[in-house]
């Protein structure tokens, strides 16, 4: 059977640059950061105080009272880019059999909100167990593509891919692959992570994984710099409408980009440290480029997962340079999560609406706040700070790895 060609029509997001594509690209080529103390709960207890929260997000006036009730905010997030995208996509899901349209999303931590709110309310009820009813539902992971579903009539394969901080990246490759081989001809798929809570925040300080720059949150996320300290938690979610190249072409869509690689490899060496070598990260990548058929000097743009963590952002120049060498001559790179912070299972969707966005418009988003880079890193990597720059972009890559050690890389190409 011949491979069906794989286009992406439609983009949705919710971010702290911006609670739509238009507004958080806006945002992310002028250099924007979305870091400020947190609003959610009062975090003066805690070692980080600050994270890139979504602003004026009132779920009453994007979804239905019984949507709201009976869902997590990462779920809401989910709703809330998914319908974006399917508006921007202006496909009728009437004049398709609902069989044919599928969701595949992905969370990293699902609904932790609900958990806690449920625990605590548990405990100062002197552990009388009233729950409400639909704890569960609110909380397990696959929830946001089954309401997904729900809302828009969707009856083709749905589920929710888990692959911590790779989560959307493997959920827009295994959603490519499925179209790729005939098995949909129509797919939402992305990624919501609401992560800013107590627990979550407590946590990751625990492992000493976050930045703890409190006097100034902004330019606390800096990736590849000489004086990065941790990353930034973010929240949000990601969305794309992807279909079969002739089904688009048959309805007129607008096309934004082709998929042309996907790939993913485990590091099989720590819980939750990248390989310090970026072993499974470059094979990640070369096995994208070889689907992809393509010269990795053909890559115009690679939006980088750097977190602005010591180790991390090492081992993933160590996979880059493995690839590319120390000086490659056409690749330029940025990392947006400078920006955004870190959206945990929700980056690789809005880091791949960047490239796309990067692809049509000709503008690469800078990576801010990175002043010196670490003498580690080679000097001839045209790693973008301070400003975005303009130039052709035929095809970006997007590289997104997870603790467990998973590694899950995407290519777009203009078309």
């Amino acid at each position: 059977m011949k491979e069906k060609r794989v286009v992406i029509t439609g983009l949705g997001a919710i971010t702290p640059l911006g609670n739509s594509v238009e507004e958080f690209w806006y945002n992310a080529i002028n250099a924007k950061s979305g870091a400020a103390r947190i609003l959610k709960f009062d975090p003066s207890l805690f070692k980080t105080q600050f994270a890139c929260e979504v602003k004026g997000f009132d779920p009453q006036k994007y979804l239905e009272r019984n949507e709201i009730r009976k869902s997590d905010l990462f779920t809401q997030y989910a709703l809330y880019a998914a319908t974006e995208a399917f508006e921007d996509s202006k496909i009728d899901v009437n004049s398709i059999s609902p069989f044919d349209i599928g969701v595949i999303w992905g969370t990293g931590q699902g609904g932790m909100n609900t958990f806690e709110e449920e625990v605590k309310g548990y405990i100062e009820n002197s552990n009388t167990p009233r729950f409400n009813p639909f704890f569960v539902p609110k909380l397990i992971s696959n929830m946001a593509s089954g309401m997904i579903s729900m809302k828009f009539k969707l009856m083709g394969i749905n589920y929710t891919t888990v692959s911590a901080c790779a989560t959307s990246n493997s959920a827009i490759m295994d959603a490519y692959n499925y179209i790729k081989f005939g098995k949909a001809k129509v797919f939402i798929t992305g990624g919501s992570e609401a992560p800013i809570t107590e627990a979550s925040i407590g946590g990751f300080n625990a492992m000493r994984a976050m930045s703890t720059r409190n006097d100034n949150p902004s330019e606390a996320s800096k990736p590849f710099d000489s004086e990065r300290d941790g990353f930034v938690m973010g929240e949000g979610a990601g969305a794309l409408v992807i279909e079969d190249l002739d089904h688009a072409k048959k309805r007129g869509a607008k096309i934004y980009a082709e998929i042309i690689g996907a790939s993913m490899t485990a590091d099989a060496y720590h819980m939750t440290a990248t390989h310090p070598e970026g072993l499974g990260a470059a094979k990640a990548i070369e096995l994208a480029l070889d689907e992809a058929q393509i010269n990795p000097e053909e890559v115009d743009y690679l939006n980088t997962h750097a977190t602005s963590t010591p180790v991390g952002d090492l081992s993933e120049i160590k996979a880059i340079t493995k690839i590319y060498g120390n000086a490659p001559k056409n690749l330029k790179i940025s990392a947006t999560k400078s920006m955004t912070g870190h959206l945990l299972g929700a980056a690789g969707a809005i880091e791949s609406i960047l490239c796309i966005k990067a692809i049509n418009e000709g503008i690469i988003p800078p990576t801010i706040n990175t002043n010196t880079i670490a003498n580690e890193i080679p000097k001839k990597l045209n790693i973008i700070t301070k400003e975005a720059i303009t130039g052709t972009v035929n095809i970006a890559m997007n590289n997104t790895f997870g603790f467990g050690g998973h590694n899950a890389i995407v290519i777009f190409k203009k078309i």
